[in-house]
């Protein structure tokens, strides 16, 4: 299962990086939410792939984001 997150949409709520935050984390640059490293998708901050064990997790973030902007997909991530 892949991830995606629309960053330009992001409001720094935390909601993400506190439920699930072996896969997400927040950029100390720009405060936005972002893949952690270990899961992105060719290097790409807004993509990444979910590993098992984290895909709970992961659900439960996108129900939990107030501007719903993580996407779950079953597809190969890099082509939306």
């Amino acid at each position: 299962m892949n991830v995606t997150i629309d960053r330009m949409e992001c409001v720094s709520c935390g909601a993400c990086w506190n439920t699930c935050p072996a896969l997400f984390e927040q950029n100390p640059c720009d405060s936005l939410s972002q893949i952690a490293e270990a899961f992105r998708f060719s290097g790409d901050r807004a993509e990444g792939v979910i590993p098992e064990d984290l895909v709970l997790c992961a659900r439960e973030v996108v129900n939990l984001c107030p501007v719903a902007i993580i996407a779950l997909l079953y597809d190969e991530p890099g082509k939306m």
